[in-house]
């Protein structure tokens, strides 16, 4: 087994719960916070493991996650936890995010279509049960940071805004009377019957469609006690998500149908508190997309502003705040018509790495980013193919060359240490915020060996850098 630093805490834990060392560990991609998952191939099982930092935090979702499977809701099971409590073992849910399902199931027009409409209906008549019935059976003393989506959580999310939003897109405003009108709404907003349990973060991302089409929910680790409508907005205004609003209005309709199967309540006043809701996530949305993207430079996050802005103008046009708020509603209109915010592209803030092939023969290729640096790493070395009648009309990319690479351990070494090299300087220009890195792969005809290692490296930098674009091209190949 290829070893994957730090993980000795989730072989232990493989040992104690199955009895068996695991055959295979693969850390998965970085997502928007700093936990690490890894999957994990043992005793003929697929297993994640999670490593957090923030014990808390993690004893939270270990908790929630115990108690939601009391209560027979669609969570992973926890199955073993670490002394310290930052290492964890939970059941792999094979299959899709609700997002990357709505992704590739959009229509012409960038609507959904009626397979992922009715994935929504089925993901909404199970939020009622986390809210109310999950509810019954939470421990809300383990909740972090707070018990309770109360007045200083709202501010918290309302000054995150402020100060990882507005203040990092160098927007001006005045911090006076934009307070004034954050304690008007917060007031407001706390009118809101709060006895059930809020999963906090109800988005595609953090909801998994099996293979038989049936909706599981991970990352519920922030869950509160709160009101009902964040959840729901926090859904349906998902910014990259980008549902349309009649669909939206339709989604509402049925979240309140199911949700009467659980409750009574005043449905008029449910929907006016809803619209303020909405407000509000969108704004927590926006106060992550600023210190996710320019603080801890993850550009892909920035990506999602000029849609947190449209669907800002959609409320302000079509439900205005439900109490008087002028500065504060003054002050997000003219967000929702700014066209820098309209019009943002990560692209301009994220790190380019060009990979490309070549061969030797034609010279090593010209870096047109002005970055004057980089890596050539010269493949000649490495057993050619191409000294083969047989590989002769295929490439780098083909399955015959790559079964005849997975046969030569030094192609395997120098393809690992090629990417540990790159590493080094991609976790620099990230914290540096350089924009450009060149990695180039040269061999006699630019035809196999370099063709391979260029694939491996692009591969390995979408997998483990999803913040950074990767523009890979073959010279020789590609003419």
């Amino acid at each position: 087994m290829a070893k994957i630093n730090n993980t000795e805490q989730l072989e232990a834990l493989c040992v104690k719960h199955f009895g068996a060392t695991p055959t295979h560990i693969e850390k998965l991609p970085l997502s928007g916070s700093s936990r690490e998952y890894f999957k994990i191939e043992v005793a003929g099982k697929i297993v994640i493991g999670t490593h957090g930092y923030e014990v808390r935090e993690n004893k939270a979702f270990i908790s929630f996650a115990n108690s939601l499977n009391e209560a027979q809701l669609p969570v992973p099971k926890v199955l073993a936890v670490s002394d310290d409590s930052k290492w964890y073992l939970q059941t792999f849910i094979e299959g899709d995010t609700l997002f990357d399902i709505l992704e590739k199931h959009r229509i012409n027009d960038g609507s959904p279509d009626n397979f992922t409409i009715e994935l929504y209906k089925k993901v909404i008549a199970q939020l009622p049960k986390f809210q109310v019935i999950g509810a019954k059976y939470i421990d809300f003393s383990k909740c972090y940071p707070r018990e309770r989506f109360d007045r200083q959580s709202i501010m918290w999310d309302l000054n995150y805004f402020k100060y990882y939003f507005l203040k990092t897109t160098h927007t001006v405003f005045d911090e006076q009377l934009l307070e004034n009108d954050f304690v008007t709404l917060c007031d407001y907003l706390c009118e809101a019957p709060s006895d059930f349990f809020m999963y906090r973060d109800f988005q595609s991302r953090n909801i998994i469609i099996t293979p038989d089409n049936e909706p599981y929910f991970v990352d519920f680790q922030g869950g509160r006690y709160g009101a009902l409508q964040y959840d729901i907005a926090s859904l349906l205004y998902d910014g990259k998500a980008a549902i349309p609003p009649e669909l939206r209005i339709e989604l509402l309709d049925c979240y309140i149908v199911e949700l009467k199967k659980y409750l009574d309540f005043d449905e008029q006043k449910f929907r006016e508190m809803f619209a303020a809701f909405a407000y509000v996530r969108i704004m927590q949305a926006c106060g992550s997309y600023g210190y996710r993207g320019f603080l801890e430079n993850k550009p892909h996050f920035l990506g999602s502003i000029p849609p947190a802005m449209r669907n800002l103008g959609y409320l302000l046009d079509n439900h205005p705040f439900p109490i008087k708020v002028p500065y504060l509603e003054s002050y997000l209109r003219g967000l929702s018509q700014n066209e820098e915010l309209l019009n943002y592209s990560a692209a301009k803030n994220a790190l380019t790495v060009t990979v490309m092939s070549f061969s030797y023969r034609k010279g090593i290729p010209y870096d047109p980013t002005g970055n004057g640096g980089g890596f050539v790493f010269d493949c000649r070395a490495i057993h050619n193919p191409g000294r083969y009648a047989k590989y002769a009309n295929v490439n780098g990319k083909d399955a015959e060359v790559i079964d005849f690479f997975a046969k030569e351990p030094e192609m395997a070494e120098f393809v690992q240490l090629t990417q540990r090299i790159v590493e080094i300087s991609v976790k620099k220009y990230l914290k540096r915020g350089f924009k450009n890195l060149t990695v180039l792969f040269g061999c006699t005809g630019g035809q196999h060996r370099s063709v391979f290692c260029a694939e491996r490296m692009a591969e390995f930098l979408r997998e483990n850098y999803p913040q950074v674009i990767v523009n890979l091209s073959h010279r020789e190949q590609d003419r």
